[in-house]
């Protein structure tokens, strides 16, 4: 039998995030709200399928495609897809799964035919228009924040960005972790003002160095982010950017990596 779209351990993990439906009216109540497990379920489909909202067919329950991406604009708006992030990150380094010792910072570009905010002319594809996701994962490739930015962005630029918009991971007694002890970059990331910036966050930079010979050795390690890369981008919606709107791009990235999040522990 397939594999449910969204898993008794999505969902258990999910619902108590979800905000609740307003109480019906006794008289002239409306139209019945839609069962939110199967609006999740459409949510998921056109993440990893990456049909358009119109095609999302009405048949299996979970509402019109436009029904989806009002519920996944309003959950946006309400963090609903930024927490189950946190919470599968917390639950992650409860039971030790994190390895804080390092962390690895990559990008990768997609396509953005209908442009839109956060787009630009990408330098490696004949200046189409495209977006770059930006990833910090720790040692073993998990997902610790992602950012969007146009193509054309350099990915230096976004180091100390990345490195900010890790949350606050719980999950472990004390107070709750967000720096990394090292982080490690290919040669678009070298730069002595953001190595500077890294230590005073109390994190030590193994960034490679422009103009030298290749075999520093950091290939060994940072191929995990490589790998978390392959694995968003193997998400439709990850993988061509169709909607004109950041936020609702944004939603997407947040659930695909919560949904890597959640490979780690089922």
């Amino acid at each position: 039998m397939a594999k449910p779209l969204v898993s008794d351990a999505l969902w258990e993990r999910i619902e108590p995030l979800l905000p609740r439906p307003k109480p019906r009216r006794f008289r002239f109540p409306g139209r019945k709200p839609l069962d939110r497990r199967k609006v999740l379920t459409g949510i998921v489909f056109i993440l990893k399928t990456g049909i358009a909202w119109e095609d999302l067919p009405t048949e299996c329950g979970w509402g019109c495609g436009i029904t989806c991406k009002r519920y996944l604009r309003r959950w946006q708006r309400q963090g609903v897809w930024q927490k189950l992030h946190e919470v599968l990150l917390a639950e992650l380094n409860g039971a030790d799964r994190i390895d804080w010792s390092r962390a690895l910072v990559d990008s990768a570009t997609v396509r953005a035919p209908h442009g839109g905010a956060d787009t630009g002319p990408n330098p490696t594809d004949r200046r189409k228009l495209g977006s770059k996701h930006h990833v910090l994962t720790d040692a073993h490739g998990i997902p610790l924040a992602m950012t969007l930015t146009g193509a054309n962005r350099h990915d230096v630029t976004q180091l100390l960005p990345l490195v900010d918009a890790v949350p606050a991971v719980r999950g472990q007694r004390g107070r709750p972790r967000r720096r990394p002890r090292r982080l490690q970059g290919d040669r678009a990331y070298d730069s002595e003002p953001h190595r500077r910036e890294l230590r005073r966050r109390g994190i030590e930079p193994v960034l490679a160095k422009r103009r030298t010979e290749h075999g520093s050795g950091l290939g060994v390690f940072r191929w995990f982010v490589e790998r978390t890369l392959s694995w968003g981008h193997q998400f439709g919606r990850m993988r061509l950017r169709w909607d004109r709107l950041p936020p609702i791009h944004k939603a997407f990235m947040s659930l695909a990596c919560s949904l890597i999040c959640l490979r780690f522990l089922v």
